[in-house]
């Protein structure tokens, strides 16, 4: 859960600015007739697509400006060889959502994605879908909830992954694709997971500066999905807890310790093309250029930990609660020694250097969500961790956690679920998935 295990978080490209505008406008007040009125949904999705292809150009992500791309309102590109929202400098919120696919028909799913693709191309550059959210006919229901109306882009990034169910024999022909590395979890010592707050076939990961253009882009493909898909679950995140952009402070988690220094850099290309990136020798042509996603929901003992003396405290993470400097260090990013530490400290344990070099990048996000019952807070991270093979990523870092870390006296992972991540959209014809559905 730390900054080992948050080992290394790559941004993906991501430059400031919205697409550029062509011709017939997109959003609200767009001259072409509503299909709504005799397709209902449906039909208004296959409208939009048609918009969106009339009225953006297609950006592609050409090169990271982690620092230019933080300014108030700007917008990340959509279109390029990677999905941005991995690599990308990291949002200040989350909204994540995993879907269970409704439709048995093959042909409902792909157009459900081009919908989707669609959508999110609209609402990444700060523009509302299809015929916006009024001016359309009093007797439908407008194509956009309409909470995002006037609100910036907020660099708002959509990330869709597959999960291993959309696989299965006997549903959507993908029996023969399935990735050796989308594997099913195992059951790690320690795990307390709830069913109903794991899995599923598909997941969108919304990341964004406003936590409402988060919520409403979620909100707008939930919508789309009516029928065909159905939200198994999600997670609002706050406060990130590991960044991209190493010349930025590294933020803390729930604890109050710096989480994520250690963390692959968005311009890092060579550690991202090592640890992120599925390559065309890794066995899954469709996936080339795309990455696997695990999500863990990790509970905190926030009471326990709140009664537990910083020398303790500190032994736990192996770091300093004020500058975040490694035992023995002066300065939060002095190379550690891991030796120094205790055994069991958490930064060692997740250290690449004692699980055989595994490592991977992170984009956690911390939570709060009410209380449970007994007066506790029910708090903690979403650990969000994006790697080239979850076999030599995540697995080894959390086999070796769940063993021995004495952080584990304070968490508990109670949620789970792992994707395999598509390469990105490369130009206003192409859509989510379209390398596995080809």
């Amino acid at each position: 859960m730390s900054e080992s295990v948050s080992g290394q978080e790559p941004a993906q490209d991501e430059a400031q600015g919205a697409p550029e505008q062509t011709g017939a406008g997109t959003g609200a007040g767009a001259g072409a007739p509503s299909r709504r009125t005799v397709l209902g949904w449906g039909g208004a999705g296959l409208a939009l697509g048609a918009a969106a292809a009339g009225g953006t150009a297609a950006v592609l992500n050409s090169g990271p400006d982690m620092v230019s791309a933080a300014s108030a309102g700007a917008a990340v590109p959509f279109h390029g060889e990677h999905q941005a929202g991995i690599a990308s400098a990291v949002q200040d919120r989350l909204h994540f959502a995993a879907f269970d696919v409704k439709t048995k028909d093959r042909a409902e799913l792909i157009q459900l994605l081009k919908d989707w693709t669609a959508a999110a191309r609209l609402m990444t550059a700060g523009q509302p879908v299809g015929e916006g959210g009024y001016g359309g006919l009093p007797e439908a229901p407008p194509d956009d909830t309409g909470e995002a109306l006037g609100l910036k882009a907020s660099r708002l990034t959509l990330t869709i992954g597959f999960g291993p169910g959309l696989f299965a024999k006997g549903r959507f022909g993908l029996e023969g694709k399935r990735p050796g590395a989308l594997i099913d979890l195992e059951l790690f010592p320690g795990d307390n997971l709830d069913p109903a707050r794991s899995g599923g076939d598909l997941c969108v990961q919304a990341c964004a500066d406003d936590p409402q253009v988060a919520v409403h882009a979620i909100r707008q493909l939930a919508r789309i999905g009516f029928g065909k898909t159905a939200v198994r679950w999600s997670q609002l995140g706050f406060g990130k807890t590991s960044s991209t952009t190493p010349d930025e402070q590294t933020p803390r988690n729930m604890m109050g310790f710096k989480d994520g220094t250690r963390n692959i850099s968005g311009t890092d290309k060579a550690a991202l093309e090592k640890h992120v990136w599925v390559g065309a020798d890794d066995g899954s042509d469709w996936l080339t250029g795309g990455s696997y996603l695990v999500a863990r929901r990790i509970r905190m003992n926030i009471e326990t930990w709140d009664r537990t003396p910083l020398g303790e405290q500190e032994d736990i993470f192996g770091r300093d609660k004020g500058e975040g400097a490694p035992v023995g260090k002066s300065k939060e990013r002095d190379e550690p020694f891991l030796k120094a530490m205790k055994p069991e400290a958490h930064v060692r344990l997740a250290h690449p250097d004692t699980n055989n070099g595994a490592t991977i990048l992170r984009r956690g996000y911390s939570f709060t969500d009410g209380t449970d019952g007994l007066g506790r807070l029910d708090a903690g991270l979403f650990f969000l961790a994006y790697q080239r093979d979850v076999r030599t990523g995540f697995v080894p870092i959390q086999r070796n956690l769940a063993k021995s870390d004495v952080l584990n006296e304070y968490i508990q992972h109670v949620g789970s679920a792992v994707f395999a991540v598509p390469p990105g959209v490369r130009d206003k014809d192409d859509w989510w998935g379209r390398t596995l559905f080809a």
